[in-house]
């Protein structure tokens, strides 16, 4: 298996300020287009540690697994491909 090392960046270190606040990198921002006021997501794992998302990504991504679950409630009821037909 092949993976593509220039999809994968280190952006450098963060210090956590007194007040418990963080800086992004700008070439960060950049790369995955956060804007100014935008909203971000801080989701833990108390082992494996912390990941900060875009709120939009996990909204596109359970907007996903809800589409996904209609097509496979519409499957198992012998109605495969009536989503397609009502989009």
């Amino acid at each position: 298996m092949k993976h593509n090392d220039k999809r994968k960046k280190f952006y450098g270190s963060i210090t956590v300020s007194e007040r418990g606040q963080i800086v992004i990198p700008a070439e960060a921002r950049k790369d995955f287009g956060i804007e100014v006021g935008e909203k971000l997501l801080v989701l833990g794992d108390l082992d494996k540690g912390i990941v900060i998302t875009k709120a939009t990504a996990i909204l596109r991504m359970i907007d996903g697994s809800l589409k996904a679950a209609k097509h496979m409630e519409d499957f198992l009821h012998g109605n495969p491909g009536q989503q397609d037909a009502e989009e």
